[in-house]
């Protein structure tokens, strides 16, 4: 049983007994995988945030083109895989190492924030810099145009909301500006995250991957 980087930050959560190797959040998250591993039956996840995310992500990747000086940027397809963890990073090039994470609208992108808040992004890049060898990584917050057929659905969604059955053009209107950006100078709507490579922390998540997987173990003989 190996970890994909993007769920690292899963099981890496603290639990709220001292006496407990694994919280609640990470023996969850076993318990599916043992569940999709012997039955077949996987949680699906899909929300019009992630929808969002994966129609930008080259779009996102562009954006960090035009904006950093690092040299091409391309999509990554390779995928990497060692003893603990396999992922599949968003740029991979031989200068950088790069992910990027399309933001919602104007009220989820990191305007302001000076250091990056989100744990589970932090734990995903070092899952990418162990399984690639690089010892630094950007975490790339990007603000682009939502697609038009999910900002139709926003449109429809508000309405519903509010119990309308005509059209109002001004709620429309609203919707629309919530999710369109090119006003907004390109260099304002990209927030980079430096990290670098901690090698005390790899070794807490190969340490965490075994107490997992000794649940895990124990999971698939009860199943």
């Amino acid at each position: 049983m190996k970890i994909r980087c993007s769920a690292i930050g899963k099981i890496m959560t603290s639990p709220k007994s001292k006496g407990e190797a694994l919280s609640q959040t990470t023996k969850t998250y076993l318990q599916e995988l043992a569940i999709s591993e012997v039955y077949g039956i996987k949680k699906e996840f899909s929300s019009r945030y992630t929808d969002k995310g994966n129609e930008v992500e080259e779009l996102s990747i562009s954006l960090c083109n035009d904006v950093l000086e690092t040299g091409f940027l391309y999509k990554n397809e390779e995928h990497f895989t060692n003893d603990w963890i396999t992922g599949t990073p968003d740029v991979n090039t031989n200068k950088i190492l790069l992910d990027v994470k399309s933001s919602w609208d104007a009220t989820t992108f990191p305007f302001f924030d000076t250091e990056l808040k989100n744990k589970d992004y932090f734990y995903q890049l070092q899952g990418y810099m162990w399984l690639t060898g690089k010892t630094e990584a950007l975490l790339c917050y990007c603000l682009i145009d939502t697609p038009l057929q999910i900002v139709e659905d926003e449109i429809r969604r508000e309405h519903w909301k509010q119990s309308l059955i005509e059209e109002s053009l001004d709620l429309r209107a609203f919707v629309q500006s919530k999710h369109t950006f090119a006003h907004i100078p390109k260099e304002k709507r990209l927030k980079t995250f430096k990290i670098a490579k901690d090698d005390v922390v790899i070794e807490a998540i190969k340490t965490r991957i075994t107490e997992c997987r000794e649940y895990y173990d124990k999971l698939i003989k009860q199943l």
